[in-house]
């Protein structure tokens, strides 16, 4: 489980996974979270529209159903259009067992049990556009987009394909995606072995506090650094604190690190939870001032 990143953190990530993004309105806001929680966050899960033209039903929702239905539309050219960010109407309740799978990180899921589980809480929800009758095409360019924005989310948060699944796999009472979820999650898999190209930023690294070196990371270490450190890595979705974070640098702040350096491509003792200069430039912790 992870705390969901912010929507700042998340465009970048789908941006850097290669997709193509376009916003809507004040989507980073729009969202159902004054019905419940959002987060922690477990997995990706996807849907279809099972209808033709669905960005402003994906926006407002309906009378029974208020909108936002999604975080993200994929359209059949592949753009990912994001119309919502937070606790969306796009799961409903669904399966316990499901659940437990997922958060083990199983390759195997069960088939769906009751519903009991308000998935709307706790899953990142995209929907993919697609009559779903077996007889719409989804394009290369759609299920590559399905593929990277699945991957991107995997990445962000260290998880692995096995955490991508669908809605037919959530609830006994949906069908969709009328594709088959273990070729996508194979699919997610293989992009989750390349380590994308991030987009340069356009903001100069005046912004930001310059990397005060491996050895400053010692344990015990008091700065109002290590504070504004483990916020960024709050804001990436890779903060591990029970409480906090706080200015001493410590046990909880080596693992987030670790899982930032994890989720940059790192491996093994690469990633060991202590900065280095490539990493620290990527966290861009902002100048105190």
């Amino acid at each position: 489980m992870a705390t969901p990143l912010s929507a700042d953190a998340f465009v970048r990530a789908l941006r850097d996974e290669g997709v193509t993004v376009r916003e809507h309105g004040n989507w980073q806001t729009h969202n159902r979270n004054h019905k419940g929680p959002w987060g922690p966050v477990h997995g990706v899960m996807l849907h279809h529209t099972a209808g033709i033209d669905s960005l402003r039903l994906c926006l407002d929702g309906t009378a029974v159903l208020p909108g936002p239905l999604c975080i993200g539309l994929v359209a059949k050219d592949g753009t990912v259009h994001l119309v919502g960010y937070g606790r969306t109407n796009h799961a409903g309740s669904g399966s316990t067992a499901v659940l437990a799978a997922v958060r083990a990180d199983s390759p195997a899921l069960p088939p769906p049990g009751p519903d009991a589980v308000d998935g709307n809480s706790c899953f990142y929800g995209f929907e993919i556009e697609n009559l779903g009758n077996g007889r719409d095409p989804y394009p290369t360019a759609q299920l590559t987009a399905v593929k990277r924005l699945s991957a991107a989310v995997c990445r962000a948060h260290d998880w692995r394909a096995a955490s991508v699944i669908g809605h037919k796999e959530w609830t006994r009472r949906k069908i969709d995606p009328s594709f088959s979820m273990p070729t996508m999650r194979t699919r997610v898999e293989a992009r989750l072995g390349i380590r994308p190209v991030p987009r340069p930023s356009s903001t100069s690294s005046t912004a930001y506090e310059p990397f005060p070196g491996a050895a400053y990371f010692t344990i015990g270490r008091r700065s109002p650094l290590i504070t504004a450190v483990g916020r960024r890595l709050v804001a990436e979705g890779c903060g591990y604190y029970a409480v906090g974070p706080g200015p001493v640098w410590g046990t909880a702040d080596v693992r987030s690190y670790a899982a930032w350096q994890r989720r940059l491509g790192y491996t093994g003792s690469a990633a060991d939870g202590i900065p280095g200069r490539v990493s620290w430039e990527r966290l861009r912790v902002p100048r105190m001032g």
